[in-house]
């Protein structure tokens, strides 16, 4: 028993002395900067969540930049406010960036706003227990942009940010994208030209997980018209079929004959449908006027469509529009599209990426990162950028119901995850491939 019980510890002072073996002196410190300064960062957490940031709050969300704006000046970064049209309604991004030409060109993507707007009962950070915190957007995604921050910051305490070109882009309406995307999403996008490689910061799909491609997102709009007239007449040669038939129809043929294709998607989120139909695409809502007596002449719906590539996105497109032209009697039907996000398509270079990342995982004793299921994750910003540089998404905090009251923030997961954040940036801004 007495030699069993030597040969055990033994085991296990070579089990300490071997975890983290693989990591460089440099990396140790990094490592150990990051644990000094991980009850700051929870703090800081904290401060940027009791921030109502709302995409329609341009105030609030500015205020939050300018929290970040500070600490990133602390660390030597160069901050660019970059401000949207007015006509836009949205506060602006915040840019922080450091120059040089060593290594690989990064690009570090996250957020200001929230869907939490200023009138959401929803607004502060509140321990649940000693790891878990309800917080609105804490999770989605001001813990990613946390993360970002205290990697960088455990980098430059050690001044290993030299010479790199790093650039961080906080965008302020990712929930609610401002139109047109071509002004929105120009300045990114610009940025993304003389990057090799983005990572975004979006909530964690779990420990273990990495996103390595995400779905594009389109909405879509149906209008239809049918001959308002007495539902006695309804199906005969003069009146027809009416517009709440020949909308359901269309539905009904976009179920039948448009789904099917692996990670193609499409959602008909509201219906309205009577003699008279009123909708306010900006609220999101309307009202109808009809009777059980008159055939309606009046329908619509809008709805989201979701694709791996644009190539599904036109062939689903062009399906629908096959269905829409194909009308009952008497009735007409038009359909038309707004591009969103484009999609984050899964590539080689994204894959070699993950690989990275992985190492660095394993390294630190944390684990296998795998391909997250792109069919479960929503669209990002990252996507925007995804054909000008190599992609890896979902390196932000771990929690529960994001956009929801219940959305929650694991702390303690917020160390691990910055320390793997630092080790991999580390390792892209010096590398020689």
């Amino acid at each position: 028993m007495k030699h069993r019980a030597i040969f055990i510890i033994a085991c296990l002072l070579i089990s300490i002395s071997l975890s983290g073996q693989k990591l460089s002196r440099v990396e140790k410190k990094i490592v150990a900067s990051i644990e000094s300064n991980n009850s700051e960062a929870i703090d800081f957490l904290e401060k940027v969540v009791n921030i109502n940031s709302g995409t329609l709050n341009a105030k609030g969300v500015q205020e939050v930049g300018m929290v970040f704006k500070d600490a990133f000046e602390s660390i030597n970064f160069d901050i660019k406010w970059i401000e949207m049209p007015q006509e836009m309604n949205r506060a602006g991004h915040l840019f922080a960036e450091t120059t040089g030409n060593k290594g690989k060109k990064l690009l570090l993507i996250g957020h200001l706003d929230t869907v939490f707007e200023e009138d959401s009962p929803f607004q502060k950070f509140t321990m649940v227990n000693d790891s878990i915190a309800h917080a609105p957007g804490g999770n989605d995604m001001k813990g990613g942009d946390v993360i970002v921050l205290y990697a960088l910051k455990a980098l430059h305490e050690h001044g290993l940010l030299k010479n790199a070109q790093i650039v961080v882009a906080f965008t302020g309406d990712e929930e609610s994208t401002g139109k047109p995307l071509d002004i929105s999403r120009k300045d990114l996008i610009e940025v993304a030209k003389r990057s090799d490689i983005a990572l975004g910061f979006e909530n964690s799909t779990g420990f273990n997980y990495a996103t390595v491609a995400r779905r594009g997102a389109s909405g879509w709009a149906l209008e239809v018209e049918g001959k308002r007239a007495h539902s006695s007449g309804i199906f005969s040669e003069r009146t027809g079929a009416g517009a709440i038939f020949e909308i359901s129809r269309i539905l009904h043929q976009f179920y039948t004959e448009v789904k099917g294709e692996e990670l193609l998607t499409f959602n008909p989120g509201t219906l309205l449908g009577g003699t008279f139909v009123n909708f306010d695409t900006t609220t999101s809502k309307g009202d109808v006027f009809g009777k059980g007596n008159v055939v309606a002449q009046k329908a619509v719906a809008r709805g989201g469509l979701r694709f791996i590539s644009e190539e599904q996105k036109q062939r689903a497109r062009t399906k629908m529009k096959e269905v829409v032209h194909n009308n009952l009697p008497k009735t007409s039907a038009s359909i038309t599209f707004t591009d969103s996000y484009p999609a984050m398509q899964p590539t080689e270079g994204n894959t070699a990426l993950l690989n990275v990342l992985n190492e660095v995982s394993l390294d630190l004793n944390q684990g296998d990162v795998l391909a997250y299921d792109p069919g479960k994750r929503g669209a990002a910003d990252v996507s925007f950028v995804a054909q000008y540089v190599d992609c890896l998404d979902g390196l932000g905090t771990m929690g529960t119901g994001a956009h929801t009251p219940q959305e929650t923030v694991n702390l303690n997961t917020i160390e691990a995850l910055t320390k793997r954040t630092a080790i991999l940036i580390y390792r892209l801004i010096n590398s020689k491939k």
